[in-house]
C-alpha cells in the first residue's frame, strides 16, 4: 500500500486500513447507510472493503481511500474517496465521495478534507473533481459548494436514483502538504 498522509494542520488524510474498521463500525449512522454507504456495514464487509482499498493502492487502481482523521491522535472522523476513473465520467474527471461520523459534523471538516482530496487528485493527472449527490442530502450539498464546487447538471441513473452533479476544476491546485509515512507491519 501506498503510505502517504495529506494535511492541512486540522485534517489528516491516510489510507484506510485495517486498523480502522472498528471505528467506522462505531461511528457508522443512518445518514452514512443512506447517503454513502448504500446499507449497513458489518465487520466482514468493511474488511473486505479495505483490503480492496489496500489493493487499489498497491496496484495503481482507480481507487483511493482515505480516512479523515482529526483531533487527538488523531481519531477517525469519517471516510473521503476518490475514483480517478468511474463509468459515466469523462476522462480526466475524478468522483469524489465523502461521509462523517456524527460525533465530527458541523465542524467544516468534511470541507476541509474535500479540499485536500482535490490537491491531491490534481496531482494524479484529474482536471475536474465531480461530486454526485442526492438531491435530498443538502448537507452533502452545502460540502461541495463550501469546497469550491459548483451545480452543474442533474443526473438519473439507470435505476431511477436522481444526483445532483457539482464540479470544480481542478487544474493549477497547489499540491497538499504530504509525506511518506514509514509502513507499520500489520
Amino acid at each position: 500500500m501506498r503510505n502517504i498522509e495529506l494535511s492541512d494542520g486540522v485534517v489528516t488524510l491516510t489510507p484506510l486500513t485495517l486498523d480502522d474498521v472498528d471505528a467506522h463500525l462505531a461511528g457508522e449512522d443512518d445518514l452514512l447507510v443512506r447517503w454513502l454507504n448504500g446499507g449497513p456495514s458489518t465487520r466482514e464487509s468493511t474488511e473486505e472493503y479495505v483490503r480492496h482499498c489496500a489493493e487499489q493502492w498497491a496496484t495503481g487502481g482507480s481507487l483511493r481511500a482515505f480516512g479523515v482523521r482529526a483531533g487527538d491522535g488523531p481519531t477517525l472522523a469519517g471516510t473521503i474517496d476518490v475514483r480517478l476513473a468511474l463509468r459515466g465520467l469523462a476522462p480526466g474527471a475524478a468522483n469524489i465521495a465523502y461521509g462523517l461520523y456524527p460525533a465530527w459534523r458541523g465542524r467544516g471538516l468534511a470541507t476541509r478534507a474535500v479540499d485536500l482530496v482535490c490537491r491531491y487528485t490534481a496531482t494524479e493527472g484529474a482536471r475536474v473533481g465531480v461530486i454526485r449527490v442526492d438531491p435530498g442530502n443538502t448537507a452533502s450539498e452545502a460540502v461541495a459548494l463550501r469546497a469550491g464546487f459548483t451545480y452543474m447538471k442533474q443526473v438519473r441513473d439507470a435505476d431511477g436514483t436522481c444526483h445532483n452533479w457539482y464540479v470544480r476544476d481542478l487544474k493549477g491546485l497547489a499540491a497538499p502538504r504530504y509525506a511518506a509515512v514509514p509502513s507499520a507491519p500489520r
